[in-house]
């Protein structure tokens, strides 16, 4: 088994719990045992005190009997009175001697020992046993335990009677080892007896240990305190001991003890079978608990390995491997589901393959799968050496067709178009597809250019023939671009950015197929530079504003300015509008431009409000701009903004820009004029406007454009068409702006023909805006002509 799969996680779960629950069995029964076995020591230890000290009393009784029968002898008795001292000591000696006693002395009546048995007798013994003579007048008779050359001794005192007291008879018994044999067979307890020595510290006596266990007891006993009964655990021989502390004697310092023992590695003993065999009966069940979770375990991942190697197969593609568990079980249930999910997957990837690799609309190949036939077309091209080519189109009006007949009727065009594209394709091994949206394209297999350029011309002379769908006649051109192998490009990806490049350089000249050319991929890489450049034009503060001034043709008074806007690059340096203006246009970057404009002209309005001068600011709105219906609120932003009045704005727009989308443009020139902004058609004379439809719209003023009125001095047409477009434009209420007025001549002409305002080169060109008032201080109106 591998350490982490989950055979082995099982199997270790398992083992776990019964180790845990063994163990905690294990250790909480020894706990016990040792808990109760304490506890029964303890209570042994307290009955074998009171056995010693019954044991004690037995033997003091005894002592006391003997002493009493040679008190009571009549010849003892005889001897004492007649103060006979020779056979008081051989009566003492001899019945000492006979019933085993250390020690025999007769004390006399005056408490003066007359007799003993003791060569040298010392002063402390000698004071306890006349204290003790004076206990047993009280009572009768009196016994004590006593310390005799730092050894104990039961001493017993009876008195001689004849008939009245006229002695004590003192007997003192050693406490011997048959005491405290009989002591450890009676409880099983080791008993030692130990005194204090003068110098302190414990000297051995009698014990039931060997020499060395009684020493070592002593020595334990001289670092702690006996001053109560139970005593701390003693370590005596490897064997750990329960004690407990009986005094004996104390006598002029010295003290007398018996120490009662218990082994607590014996009282245990009995319970280390019980403890083996419950070891053995863990290891058991831990051997059948392994080999049980072992077998669980397999039969739990043995179903997991063959799903997680169909799983395997799953992911290489092989959706045909056979699952064959069989068990009515979660497991069962688990396989079930998975081979649900494999005839699922199966069934998905077949649509997400059709899906990846194939227009649903058009059931051509798409992009993904184009650009794999063009990948494999090149390598067997290398492999004859020969070459293959690319035509791709793209619809134009298209998106004018779907916005005005509805997807659907898109739909059903782009279809047909599909067909038509199939009928051209006279070869089998030529493929067509469709990339998106309305472009489509065709790769032809070893053909040479002229070939390509040939099929390109077939194509779009099959889209020039109307199409008819629901009663409805649409009209298709289209943008072709060529590219090849291995003219254009090693590779596919090249191949087909270059095709789309030709064919959008096909779209913007209008006169057929287009191949492609490296100047133009230059030329695309300038704009795509040139848009980067845009938006940072703004952040680094590279554009500025210029201005035109706008005057009263009949006094030569100005009445306003125009905005404009120039672009001051850090390297290229100038450049002018026609040549980032319309690609900011086509981009969309326009919307950022015109909120630039707007936001300098607001200020500079500010500015020249401020110095007294009510002048009329116009600013461009570009096509984009008309289709942002945001744009009247964020316009009143910035009005609010520089605290200026929308009446101080004329916002100029060109036919083109209204015609492309009427109704959108319409609602935003509506919204602005209800805010008081004026509003004027540029460039007027050079679009295909509807007069029908330019009278509907909210606008003030009418500017001609300035291609009419730059030669009208020299062009007896341009006037006429200057002449009748400032009668339209009055006719229709409008104020009429001349643009391009660069002499004095055209000055006095546009008078005569009652245009009211003008601007061009001959007041002044556009001029950097902190100029303005310079140039308004130096301007002078020309002298007024002679009426025509």
């Amino acid at each position: 088994m591998r350490l982490r799969s989950l055979e082995s996680r099982i199997v270790a779960l398992f083992l776990f719990l019964i180790l845990a629950v063994q163990l905690a069995g294990f250790f909480a029964i020894r706990s016990g045992i040792e808990k109760n076995a304490r506890a029964s020591i303890k209570e042994e230890l307290v009955i074998g005190e009171h056995v010693f000290r019954r044991l004690l009393d037995q033997n003091a009784q005894k002592l006391t009997l003997g002493a009493r029968l040679l008190a009571a002898d009549y010849g003892f008795r005889q001897a004492v009175g007649s103060n006979d001292q020779e056979t008081i000591a051989s009566a003492l000696d001899n019945h000492g001697a006979r019933i085993g006693a250390a020690l025999t002395m007769l004390v006399g009546a005056d408490h003066q020992i007359e007799a003993t048995t003791a060569q040298n007798l010392a002063g402390n013994l000698q004071r306890a046993i006349l204290a003790l003579v004076a206990t047993a007048e009280q009572r009768g008779n009196a016994t004590d335990i006593g310390i005799v050359d730092n050894y104990p001794y039961q001493i017993v005192v009876v008195p001689v009677n004849a008939p009245l007291v006229i002695g004590w008879v003192v007997m003192a018994f050693p406490i011997d080892q048959k005491l405290i044999a009989q002591m450890h067979e009676l409880s099983s307890l080791q008993v030692a007896i130990l005194t204090s020595g003068a110098q302190g510290g414990w000297m051995p006596g009698v014990s039931t240990l060997t020499a060395t266990d009684t020493a070592s007891l002593a020595a334990q006993l001289g670092r702690m305190s006996t001053d109560s009964s139970m005593l701390p655990d003693l370590k005596i021989a490897d064997s750990q001991f329960s004690a407990r502390v009986l005094r004996l004697a104390r006598q002029s310092g010295q003290t007398t003890i018996a120490v009662l023992q218990r082994s607590v590695s014996e009282a245990i003993a009995p319970y280390r079978q019980l403890q083996l065999t419950l070891l053995i009966l863990t290891a058991a069940g831990i051997v059948l608990a392994v080999i049980g979770s072992i077998f669980m375990a397999r039969r739990i991942t043995g179903p997991l390995r063959q799903l997680t190697q169909t799983a395997r197969q799953l992911g290489e593609g092989d959706y045909h491997a056979a699952i064959v568990i069989r068990r009515d079980d979660e497991i069962g249930a688990l396989s079930k589901s998975f081979e649900s999910m494999r005839d699922r997957i199966a069934n998905r990837e077949l649509e997400i393959r059709r899906l990846a690799y194939w227009d649903t609309l058009t059931n051509l190949p798409n992009r993904a799968q184009f650009a794999s036939l063009l990948q494999d077309a090149i390598a067997l091209a290398k492999g004859a050496n020969s070459s293959c080519y690319v035509v791709m189109m793209d619809l134009d009006r298209f998106k004018h067709v779907n916005d005005v007949m509805g997807h659907s009727f898109g739909d059903a065009l782009l279809r047909q178009v599909a067909r038509r594209l199939k009928l051209q394709l006279g070869r089998h091994k030529d493929r067509c597809a469709r990339l998106g949206g309305d472009e489509f394209a065709v790769l032809l297999q070893d053909t040479g250019l002229d070939e390509a350029r040939d099929i390109a011309a077939q194509m779009l002379r099959s889209l020039e023939a109307p199409i008819s769908l629901d009663d409805q006649t649409v009209d298709l051109g289209a943008g072709v671009g060529i590219a090849g192998f291995p003219q254009h490009g090693q590779d596919a990806e090249t191949i087909l950015s270059r095709a789309e490049i030709a064919m959008y350089a096909a779209k913007q000249r209008k006169d057929g197929a287009v191949v492609y050319d490296p100047e133009i991929d230059q030329g695309s890489q300038q704009s795509l530079s040139l848009l980067s450049e845009l938006r940072r034009a703004i952040d680094r503060d590279e554009f500025r504003l210029h201005v035109q001034p706008k005057l009263m043709l009949a006094s030569g008074k100005v009445v306003g300015v125009e905005a404009l806007v120039r672009w001051v690059h850090p390297e290229r340096g100038f450049i002018g509008p026609d040549d980032f203006i319309p690609f900011a246009e086509k981009t969309g970057f326009i919307r950022t431009l015109t909120r630039w404009v707007l936001e300098q002209s607001a200020a500079l309005c500010a500015e020249l409000n401020a110095r007294g001068l009510d002048l009329k600011l116009s600013v461009n709105l570009s096509t984009r701009d008309l289709l942002d219906l945001e744009l009247p609120g964020k316009f009143a932003d910035i009005l609010m903004r520089h605290q200026v009045r929308s009446s101080s704005f004329c916002l100029e727009i060109t036919e083109s820009s209204i015609m492309d989308d009427p109704v959108r443009a319409q609602q935003t020139l509506e919204r602005l004029h209800a805010m008081g902004v004026e509003l004027s058609i540029d460039d007027f004379g050079t679009g295909y406007s509807s007069l029908a439809y330019l009278k509907r719209l909210p606008v003030d003023e009418l500017k001609i454009d300035k291609s009419f009125v730059q030669n009208m001095a020299r062009d007896a047409d341009d006037r006429k068409i200057v002449r009748s477009t400032i009668d339209l434009g009055h006719n229709m209420g409008l104020r009429v702006v001349a643009e391009g007025i660069e002499n004095v001549e055209v000055w006095h002409l546009l008078v005569a023909m009652g245009c009211e305002q003008g601007q061009g080169y001959f007041m002044s060109r556009p001029m950097p805006s902190d100029q303005f008032l310079d140039w308004l201080q130096r301007w002078q109106a020309p002298t007024p002509a002679v009426a025509v």
